[in-house]
């Protein structure tokens, strides 16, 4: 069915208003945990989050943001921003990423369609190429989906093969990329066993090489460029174990921030740099670390670093990672088709839109939300503002980040009249817990506490609503845990630092002065989730969801 042809007219709600300015809240990395000194959250003041939870306890409750309920493979899986701002979008789940691919893997599926057919081409006289994060974190790729495509495109005619590897250190505890170095270099032998050319040709950090975002520092791409392209790093070594236990060994060493290195033969010369006629396959499923790398392995004009050599080759993403800029052109799986999300619904039926946060989460509140859409859907009706982030430095040194900016924008938005919406992302949470840095985190949630209460004031000056939630758990718990639920120490007798995402549930609030008498939250939804809230803010604003969302939080309650 097109566009043209769907009913976008939504239904009144029979008991609740029309009229009220909404805010929509989202806390990035910000779940519910128990108590302790790694809870960042609890330790941090939070009286506006505090106030929320110790008010009327039918006004705040729990919902599930990872696994099932965001449309990754199973609830082993943590959320993530992508899947979650998905879901509280599209106000469905819909399979995500990690399970297209999965599924694709599983039947053989991907081997049939246009974007292996298209690399294949290259397999009689070059190389294929494959890049990204070496983990099974789960968030931006798996060891066991790499596992398996390399035993099918050798299958699949593939006679060399270079892996260019990301350590991660980040989604996984650090050091655990020396072990999946180990691995990888197992498989590789098996198929040179095989007569198949397979090696690691080059590495480095996630946080440091290729995988930068938004366009936040391009020199991480260009670190990578040089390293998988032109074969040039300041370090060289003839195996990848002995490169990433040897960078381990430096000071202050880091998965995430290892520094870039090629793989080399006898004499020095690199083994694997890509050349005209060779195929690259970006492996990451996820998107956003994976933009500016397909920018620079697909545009012919092209000016954010001086490639040096712009080789002519096949390049396939595992996906496509922006459905606007029709980005990479060719890919291995299809992405899910992500139609009538609740901002398209909501802009048709009237409903003024503003939404807001800093560069690294900005499109999860724009493109995400809308369905991985980029644009507006009307922009007479839309307004999006993009506050830059810090660029240059990692989170933790400046742990407040643009909260501020981004609730005094949200503020003035909702002081203006001029929009029914107000939607924001506060990335403190997310973008400083994934730092490891404690204390960090204990400053970041403040600060986010504190952008809340601003935006909350203003919504109370206009006789407003607010929905404060989140997208995922960070913040709430810094530690590696036994089962038991105890700390886990190193070798040193250290605290583990936990720097991924979590399992944990995170909260949803609502109130306002123009919540409208006996809303409340239902107790018949236990297993709510993130895809619940789309019904849930469509209500608040007077509408009745359509009806193959998933069931809103609230009901009315006649006093």
């Amino acid at each position: 069915m097109g566009s043209s042809e769907i009913s976008w007219k939504l239904a009144d709600h029979p008991k609740l208003p029309k009229g009220k300015t909404v805010a929509v809240v989202v806390l990035d990395g910000w779940g519910e945990a128990s108590p302790d000194q790694y809870n960042c959250i609890h330790v941090a003041q939070t009286p506006t989050m505090d106030s929320l939870k110790q008010g009327a306890l039918e006004r705040w409750r729990l919902v599930k943001a990872h696994g099932k309920a965001v449309g990754l493979p199973t609830d082993d899986d943590m959320g993530n921003s992508e899947v979650g701002h998905n879901a509280l979008g599209a106000g469905r789940i819909y399979a995500q990423g990690a399970q297209l691919v999965d599924l694709a893997l599983a039947s053989g599926k991907i081997y049939e369609g246009e974007g292996f057919k298209y690399i294949k081409e290259c397999f009689d006289h070059g190389t294929l190429h494959l890049i990204g994060l070496l983990s099974d974190g789960g968030v931006h790729s798996r060891l066991d989906q790499l596992q398996l495509l390399l035993k099918g495109a050798s299958e699949n005619g593939a006679k060399r093969i270079c892996v260019h590897i990301l350590t991660d250190g980040r989604d996984v505890l650090d050091g655990s990329s020396v072990g999946f170095v180990e691995t990888l270099e197992k498989d590789l032998l098996k198929l040179r066993e095989k007569g198949v050319d397979a090696k690691i040709a080059s590495g480095g950090g996630r946080m440091y090489v290729t995988m930068d975002r938004y366009e936040n520092d391009w020199s991480v791409v260009k670190r990578g460029w040089d390293a998988q392209v032109l074969g040039e790093a300041p370090h060289k070594f003839q195996s990848a174990v002995e490169a990433v236990k040897k960078l381990r060994e430096e000071p202050k060493a880091n998965d995430q921030y290892l520094p870039p290195f090629v793989i080399v033969d006898e004499s020095g010369k690199a083994v694997g740099p890509i050349v005209d006629g060779d195929a690259v396959v970006t492996l990451n499923f996820r998107a956003d670390r994976m933009v500016m790398l397909a920018k620079a392995l697909e545009y012919e004009d092209f000016d954010k670093f001086d490639r040096v050599r712009f080789p002519k080759i096949r390049y396939a993403g595992m996906l496509q990672y922006d459905g606007e800029l029709k980005l990479p052109s060719h890919y291995l799986v299809s992405p899910p088709e992500i139609e009538r999300t609740s901002g398209e619904y909501l802009v048709h039926n009237g409903i003024r839109t503003f939404a807001c946060s800093e560069t690294v989460k900005f499109g999860h509140v724009t493109f995400f939300w809308n369905g991985n859409r980029s644009g507006y859907f009307d922009p007479s009706m839309e307004e999006y503002v993009e506050i830059p982030s810090d660029s240059g430095i990692t989170f933790n040194v400046k742990p407040k980040m643009k909260a501020l900016e981004i609730a005094e924008k949200a503020r003035d938005a909702i002081l203006s009249r001029k929009f029914d919406q107000v939607r924001v992302n506060l990335p403190n949470g997310d973008m400083v817990g994934h730092t490891g840095d404690i204390e960090a985190t204990i400053v970041a949630c403040k600060a986010a506490d504190n952008a809340v209460k601003i935006i909350l004031d203003a919504i109370e000056q206009v006789g407003g609503i607010y929905v404060v939630t989140a997208d995922h758990g960070n913040a709430e718990d810094m530690v590696k845990r036994n089962k038991s639920g105890q700390p886990l120490l190193d070798k040193k007798g250290d605290i583990q630092i936990l720097t991924s995402h979590t399992l944990q549930p995170v909260p949803i609030a609502i109130g306002g002065p123009g919540l409208a008498p006996g809303v409340r939250f239902r107790n018949d939804v236990p297993d709510g989730g993130l895809a619940n809230v789309a019904a849930t803010v469509m209500n608040l604003h007077g509408f009745e969801a359509p009806s193959d969302y998933k069931p809103t939080l609230i009901e009315v309650v006649d006093n």
